[in-house]
């Protein structure tokens, strides 16, 4: 539900209802996590959505029906019983609740209001079902250069908190990288040491400047971040191996390095860079082999049995 609070939000603020279908459960193969969630407006607006199209149209007359009755409503729908119903074409099924909200359900306003902003919010339905927004993870990008934007913008839109660190004023600014939630001036290095990072921290060094990559890398390699990868060129980043033994990193911690980054998409220009570089850490972090899906067998969705 939380991946539409700015659009809810918006109707809300402005004295509109809104009817809501959230997952609560999920059984089988399904395109959607619990949490996520549609809402009709009374003027038949659709925010969100609930699985990849299959259960759409179920899901919005669900949703439509509570704007006139506000009692809340479980369901389950999907499934593969009733050739006569909508099903999921992976063949899972979604439990969801139903629910009106209107502008004095102040909890669900609330809990709305502080998912915009950083750390982890927890919201219970009417009925009791809980769904819990953890704390956004990390995109720490070292260099503002003229990739960040689009890496930023890409990483914001998968729902990383994106910070953007850079020591040359004339480049780190707010206006240069609107995408970005913090953006420092500072040595990379000394910034890196003094922030919280986590196993699902990812770091990208951008810069192509030994002077700034090699000691923010070094930093970077004895954090616990999930992903560290730098951009360059393969005698770059031969280059910078070998600086990196120099300052004492070791060989165990240059195994983590993801150098030249990103997965080979054939891309080059700045979006497609991020494209590239989000898709190897999207990759990385599921432990996931980065082949076209033709090429691999098994569920394409995880499950998430409830």
């Amino acid at each position: 539900m939380f991946e539409i609070a700015r659009e809810a939000l918006a109707v809300l603020h402005e004295g509109g209802s809104l009817g809501v279908v959230v997952v609560t459960g999920v059984h089988g193969s399904t395109p959607r996590a619990p949490g996520s969630a549609i809402a009709v407006c009374a003027d038949g607006r659709a925010l969100g959505a609930v699985s990849g199209g299959c259960i759409e149209g179920e899901a919005y007359e669900l949703a439509l029906s509570r704007l006139a009755d506000r009692s809340p409503l479980t369901q389950t729908l999907g499934g593969e019983g009733d050739l006569y119903r909508p099903g999921l074409a992976c063949g899972g099924a979604v439990d969801v609740l139903a629910f009106h909200v209107g502008p004095g359900d102040h909890d669900i306003v609330s809990a709305l209001e502080r998912s915009l902003e950083d750390g982890e919010v927890t919201l219970t339905l009417p009925g009791g079902a809980v769904v819990t927004r953890p704390r956004a993870p990390r995109l720490v990008i070292v260099g503002a250069v003229d990739f960040t934007p689009a890496l930023a913008a890409a990483g914001r839109a998968l729902g990383y908190r994106v910070i953007v660190v850079d020591p040359r004023p004339v480049f780190a600014t707010p206006e240069r990288l609107p995408a970005a939630h913090e953006v420092h001036v500072a040595w990379p290095d000394r910034f890196l040491a003094g922030l919280e990072i986590e196993p699902s921290t990812v770091i990208c060094v951008l810069t192509h400047d030994d002077r700034i990559d090699v000691p923010a890398l070094a930093a970077a390699l004895a954090s616990p971040a999930g992903y560290v990868g730098a951009m360059g060129s393969r005698v770059a980043s031969e280059r910078r191996l070998a600086r990196l033994r120099e300052a004492g990193v070791g060989d165990d911690a240059l195994a983590r390095l993801r150098s030249p980054i990103g997965l080979d998409l054939g891309g080059s220009s700045p979006a497609e860079t991020a494209v590239a570089i989000l898709a190897e850490v999207i990759a990385t972090r599921a432990g996931a082999s980065g082949r076209p899906l033709g090429e691999t067998r098994g569920p394409i969705h995880p499950r998430h049995e409830s």
